[in-house]
């Protein structure tokens, strides 16, 4: 109750956004250029069989395996810099510097490499999720108490009980802020890797209606997107919560 409570404000920003969305809209009269929400949710519904049987999991689809593959390749690497300085000072910098990279002007090479295919597309959603998993993890791995660390020793703890038992609790709540980042950039990363080349997917349906001048047919798409988006965000909160129940919040 008291968190429905808390979102009331955000509920009631977003009423007044569609209401000047629909006031603007209206008074512009010109649907090609800016529809109304109205118009969007209509063209929703009468896109619905495309957009929710084809193009809709195509999206999802994308958005699930370069997520699986960063929290499988971010949280190995987190884990190997953490126990290795090496390989902390060999790919550290590597990670900072791919950040500077603009996506959209690396992943035409994806496109290149692998085609049209899944996985130019998967490659786009890995290497924009990539950064904030990993990073995440690494920082919590190196929070945990040294106090606690010499505790554990003096008690004859191995290098093993000390990562299981100290460590891994300390990097959950890093990992779990890393990945309500990476989900929300999953999607941008699905719908750019859509829009540089598809034959299915949301990306890919709101370029197709771009070009045929269809503006309310650009935001359905859209809309979805943002609900997976919200989806994902809500579904790792909740797993966050269930996970790390021994932790006081607010």
């Amino acid at each position: 109750m008291k968190q429905f409570k808390n979102m009331i404000p955000a509920f009631l920003l977003i009423l007044l956004f569609l209401g000047v969305w629909q006031m603007v809209a209206s008074l512009m009269a010109k649907p090609f250029i800016l529809p109304t929400p109205t118009q969007v949710i209509m063209k929703l519904w009468d896109l619905k069989e495309p957009l929710f049987l084809v193009h809709l999991p195509a999206t999802l689809l994308i958005i699930l395996t370069g997520l699986a593959l960063s929290v499988l390749l971010g949280v190995g690497l987190a884990i190997w810099m953490n126990v290795s300085k090496l390989a902390e000072k060999a790919f550290y910098p590597i990670l900072v510097s791919s950040q500077t990279i603009p996506i959209i002007a690396i992943a035409p090479i994806f496109v290149l490499w692998f085609g049209y295919s899944l996985w130019s597309k998967v490659a786009v959603t890995l290497i924009i999720t990539f950064f904030p998993i990993t990073v995440s993890t690494f920082d919590g791995l190196r929070s945990s108490s040294k106090e606690l660390k010499e505790l554990l020793q003096t008690m004859g703890a191995s290098k093993k009980d000390i990562f299981l038992k100290l460590n891994v609790p300390s990097a959950l709540p890093y990992f779990f802020s890393g990945l309500k980042v990476a989900v929300t950039l999953s999607v941008i990363g699905a719908a750019i890797g859509e829009w540089l080349g598809a034959q299915s997917g949301l990306g890919y349906f709101s370029r197709r209606m771009m070009t045929q001048f269809d503006a309310a047919g650009v935001f359905a798409p859209i809309v979805l997107l943002s609900a997976i988006g919200i989806s994902l965000f809500l579904a790792v909160v909740i797993i966050e919560k269930i996970t790390l129940k021994w932790r006081k919040t607010e």
